[in-house]
């Protein structure tokens, strides 16, 4: 099928879109340089991206004199994208300070934007905890999306149910089916309510030596989690809309945060959902960690694990080394990166 051909307005507003985009860089540019030229800068040292405000971020000094301290920084418009959790190399100033360079990155976690292209998240993390909590109603599909997408990353996930105070007779049956397959996966959860304090201890003690990063739908209370394990950082916290079930959006810029015993928490957007859409199949696949064994022994090499005679994947999900409510969760993603 041949290309359509833009018209002559498209091509003109997206000539007009790329030529303001390389004059925002070419300005950050200039400022960077001009920092450098005119600033009273310090040596180039090690540091670490706490928070990022559009072209300017926070950057904690990891060495010398400054050792703890933080300060606001350009960034170079020839360097690649850089996220909260990243370990640079900057040059202090007065009163702003220049990256120069970005070191190499143990992890980085992405999703898809609202128009499918990939958004870089934080990066250098060890442990993803995924918030889930009574209200707003936490569903599979949505806990294994954040599963798949963990996986493929190489990032640790946990699962956390926050809000134990709201569980009831209404909806704690429900709960428990939901939660009751992850530990038989491998997959730890863990229960907490700021308002009781239960679980926070457990908690802190897991998050202990690691870089985490909290995601989960929005209303599900990350930033009262924050405000709990650590006192006065004072994130703003949304309230529930009691109209829709969802939560309001209160963070705008992931920021990192040193636990006082150790660790640190990067607190990240809230998304209410996590698409997959840069995915293939394959990917997917490997992401549902107990289809791993059967991949790749379907008498079919084209196998779409739906119908096919001779599927290993459906052959172990016969067997019930595969829940059927995973293999649903499967076959709705593998649905959803079609459309």
């Amino acid at each position: 099928m041949s290309k359509r051909r833009l018209t002559r307005q498209q091509q003109w507003r997206i000539k007009k879109i790329q030529d303001e985009r390389a004059e925002r860089a070419n300005k950050r540019d200039e400022a960077a340089d001009k920092a450098i030229q005119e600033g009273d800068l310090g040596p180039e040292q090690r540091g670490l991206l706490i928070s990022h405000f559009g072209t300017q971020v926070d950057v904690e000094a990891l060495e010398g004199e400054q050792q703890g301290e933080i300060q606001r920084c350009h960034i170079r418009a020839n360097l690649d994208a850089l996220v909260t959790g990243d370990e640079v190399i900057w040059r202090p100033g007065k009163p702003t300070g220049v990256i120069v360079a970005n070191q190499p990155r143990r992890s980085l976690l992405v999703r898809p934007d609202s128009q499918g292209q990939i958004k870089p998240v934080a990066s250098n993390i060890d442990l993803i905890v995924i918030v889930i909590a009574c209200e707003p109603r936490p569903h599979a599909n949505l806990i294994d999306r954040y599963l798949v997408a963990a996986e493929n990353v190489g990032i640790t996930p946990m699962l956390l149910l926050n809000k134990t105070d709201l569980l009831n007779d209404d909806n704690q049956a429900a709960i428990e089916e939901l939660l009751h397959i992850y530990p038989t996966l491998n997959y730890p959860v863990v229960r907490a309510s700021t308002k009781t304090l239960h679980g926070l201890d457990e908690l802190k003690t897991l998050l202990a030596d690691h870089t985490s990063v909290f995601v989960g739908q929005s209303g599900v209370g990350k930033s009262s989690l924050i405000n709990a394990l650590l006192p006065g950082c004072d994130i703003k916290v949304g309230e529930l809309s009691a109209a829709m079930g969802k939560g309001k959006h209160t963070t705008t810029t992931a920021r990192l945060f040193h636990f006082p015993d150790g660790g640190d928490l990067i607190d990240s957007p809230g998304i209410r959902e996590f698409s997959l859409w840069h995915m293939d199949q394959q990917q997917l696949l490997d992401g549902f960690i107990e289809f791993r064994p059967h991949i790749g022994y379907c008498r079919f090499r084209d196998c779409k694990h739906d119908r096919e005679p001779g599927c290993a994947i459906l052959a172990a999900l016969d067997s019930g080394e595969i829940s059927e409510r995973r293999m649903n969760s499967f076959r709705h993603i593998v649905s959803s990166l079609d459309q």
